[in-house]
């Protein structure tokens, strides 16, 4: 992947952090890159006054620093800020971070040289990875913290992970023969402002969001055969008399699963039902709900994916003109406002989905909604208890996801002396939002092995043919509940399956 400051998509974000993807800059990024490091350089030489260049940062930005002391000014800013408490992000996320700090860095507009940058890909290529701390950002000025241990691997101090170790920056940079960066003026706040931490830890939660819309498009049409439940509120035309996209999609994708179902052609004349329960019926309108607050969530990281979010930001002249005409401009690009409010709407979404779910799964297991199925989907009730207590553990998760889904962006607490008065605590959004995708996918295991179970007491009968496709790969990985046994593992393995990806070829592309 060459990084040029254009926007990088959460597929792309993961094939890096993931998958280890190779990176490098572009050439045309270096040429900006060179302008704006020479605007500084200037400012220097004319000894004129920079915020976080020569003077101090936040309410110590009125101290002028002498220019024998400014290596020494960005190093300690470092040091200072490297407060991070807490578990360290997991290496996909520390990979996500670095990624999109040296992409939005190769815009040119931060005043570094092309050596930070460079030293950023070579870490991410040679698999070395800082250990950043997930607690202890405000996500305005950006996400100092952590960005601050992420610094501090590249100056060889702090800690890093290599082949699944965790040693010092020092260590791990010798072992892979590259050198710790010496910071000039301006590269250590360049290094720390900036939203890449929620960012990283949000966009990959985001990721396995999306993929859990698809799921539970899945498990829902297995719960809806189960139950015997008709797709007729999935018409083509109902959903073009409310044309949200979402809506349409989920629609298609559930009459799709549900094609040449041999369970709803065994109760398609006679049923006296006129319609089903909302849990079933709605779930185009729901599902498709979640949909579109997760694609508005993605737009947003896609801007952000190519923005500059450090401070000040260097316009450079194009073409090299007159130094005077150069404009070094302090302002906010790293608040984290838009994003804070993103993950928290993606984190109501996925709770509220969460609820849908679980509601389906009470009609599987409750003997007075379920169809005929046997009292909690036990082969013996009575003496078996089946699928009771794993109901009972999902109303647990979704009571955690709904008291995660309030929203951290509304809260505020004034910081750094009454300098930064409104902070946006996106860092505390996108830890929730990966917490509740983490409930979420346990939830949507329990709901999938629990359809399972139902279309097992509908056999012969098939249902559709999408639907099988997803029992088989289910089967593959829990058998049939012959007699009660401990499920915990069963959860673990199918929500595992749902996080690898195993049932997408159920669902549309990611």
């Amino acid at each position: 992947m060459e990084l040029n400051g254009e926007h990088i998509s959460l597929v792309q974000l993961a094939a890096v952090a993931l998958g280890g993807e190779a990176v490098r800059i572009s050439p045309h990024a270096r040429a900006r890159i060179l302008a704006s490091r020479k605007v500084i350089e200037q400012i220097l030489a004319r000894d004129a006054v920079i915020y976080g260049v020569n003077t101090g940062f936040g309410k110590l930005s009125d101290v002028r620093i002498p220019h024998g002391e400014l290596r020494q000014l960005q190093l300690n800013l470092v040091r200072s800020h490297a407060c991070g408490i807490g578990n360290p992000l997991s290496e996909a996320e520390g990979r996500a971070m670095m990624l999109l700090r040296a992409n939005v860095l190769a815009l040119g507009l931060s005043g570094i040289r092309c050596e930070v940058i460079e030293l950023l890909c070579e870490m991410l290529n040679r698999r070395v990875c800082p250990v950043v701390p997930e607690k202890g950002s405000v996500g305005a000025s950006g996400d100092l913290a952590p960005l601050a241990h992420l610094a501090l691997s590249l100056i060889g101090e702090g800690e890093a992970f290599f082949e699944a170790q965790r040693m010092t920056s020092a260590e791990a940079l010798r072992r892979v023969q590259l050198k710790p960066l010496r910071l000039e003026a301006k590269e250590g706040l360049a290094l720390l402002n900036g939203t890449q931490g929620m960012h990283a830890v949000g966009g990959l939660a985001l990721l396995r969001a999306k993929r859990l819309a698809r799921v539970a498009d899945i498990a829902g049409a297995m719960s809806l055969e189960a139950l015997k439940g008709t797709p007729a509120a999935f018409d083509p035309r109902l959903q073009d008399a409310r044309p949200h996209p979402g809506q349409i999609a989920v629609a298609k994708h559930l009459l799709s699963l549900m094609e040449g179902s041999e369970i709803r052609q065994s109760h398609l004349e006679g049923d006296a039902r006129v319609q089903d329960a909302y849990s079933l019926r709605c779930m185009p309108q729901v599902h498709g709900a979640v949909r579109g607050a997760l694609a508005h969530c993605e737009d947003i990281l896609l801007i952000e994916s190519a923005s500059a979010t450090d401070n000040p930001l260097v316009f450079a002249v194009a073409g090299g003109g007159d130094a005077g005409n150069d404009e070094v401009i302090s302002g906010g690009n790293f608040h984290g406002a838009p994003l804070a409010l993103a993950f928290d709407y993606a984190a109501i979404a996925i709770a509220d989905l969460m609820g849908i779910s679980e509601r389906r799964t009470d009609r599987l297991v409750n003997p007075d909604k379920n169809e005929g199925l046997p009292p909690f989907l036990a082969r013996q009730p009575g003496v078996e208890s089946g699928f009771m207590t794993a109901h009972v553990a999902a109303a647990s998760l979704v009571n955690e996801a709904r008291v995660l889904a309030h929203p951290a962006s509304i809260d505020n607490i004034t910081t750094s002396g009454g300098k930064e008065d409104h902070v946006s605590m996106g860092m505390t959004s996108a830890l929730k939002l990966r917490a509740i995708v983490d409930l979420a996918e346990n939830l949507f295991a329990i709901e999938l092995l629990a359809a399972a179970e139902g279309l097992e007491h509908r056999r012969p009968l098939k249902a559709g043919v999408g639907v099988e496709r997803a029992f088989a790969a289910l089967r593959k990985i829990a058998p049939p509940l012959m007699q009660d046994r401990a499920l915990s593992t069963d959860i673990a393995r199918v929500a595992e399956a749902i996080r690898r990806g195993d049932f997408d070829a159920e669902g549309e592309e990611l």
